[in-house]
């Protein structure tokens, strides 16, 4: 093994433990959003997952974020690596709140699981965050030549993260509820806007796999 291969082995396995953690996480997602396992484990148990998923969305956010070669935005950055860095920021602080809307809905299922229902919906200001994100790395990917790793943005991940937070999104809009009636805006999207959007990024992060050079 070169000198250059060894020193980019760390990068590349912290590369599949993004990959990795984002897989883990969408696929926590994608199973709780099923009605049927929604009544087999209860809004506890779905909810719990729920919690699960957004962790391991969390951690493979902040090390998206950390990644050799990823630095804060300064004079004289390219603007492919700025609208990338901002990319993986704002993913990192829609995880965030990801983690909160999760935690607060298992505690609500906790202490009233007759009230919370089939769980947890992506929230208003997380989806927002993840639409953003999205638009920051398609501005990415249109510089990828001049990316730290020119491989860290690829067309297909792109759009498929764009695809899943715009799932994500409509999922928010259906799970508002009426005031005048208590009852959700659209169960139906609800329920099927964050089925298709964690399995968006469950495909996307499963492309983006790394593997390990070998000496």
């Amino acid at each position: 093994m070169s000198d250059a291969t060894r020193s980019a082995v760390p990068t590349v396995r912290r590369l599949r433990r993004e990959a990795w953690g984002f897989a883990v996480g969408s696929l926590c997602f994608l199973v709780a959003a099923f009605p049927f396992y929604a009544r087999w484990l209860g809004p506890v148990g779905v909810n719990a997952t729920f919690v699960v998923g957004s962790v391991f969305f969390t951690l493979a956010a902040f090390i998206q974020l950390r990644l050799s070669g990823r630095h804060i935005p300064r004079r004289g950055t390219n603007r492919a690596d700025v609208w990338d860095w901002w990319a993986a920021a704002v993913q990192f602080g829609g995880t965030i709140l990801f983690n909160i809307s999760t935690t607060a809905a298992l505690a609500a299922a906790i202490l009233d699981p007759t009230y919370v229902g089939a769980g947890w919906k992506p929230d208003a200001w997380g989806s927002i965050a993840f639409l953003a994100a999205s638009a920051f790395a398609m501005v990415a990917t249109a510089r990828r030549g001049e990316l730290w790793d020119t491989d860290a943005r690829t067309w297909h991940g792109t759009w498929l993260n764009m695809l899943g937070s715009i799932f994500f999104g409509a999922s928010a809009i259906g799970a508002y509820v009426i005031p005048e009636t208590g009852s959700l805006l659209s169960l139906l999207w609800a329920n099927l806007g964050t089925l298709l959007g964690a399995l968006c990024f469950l495909v996307a992060a499963l492309l983006s796999r790394r593997t390990i050079p070998k000496g």
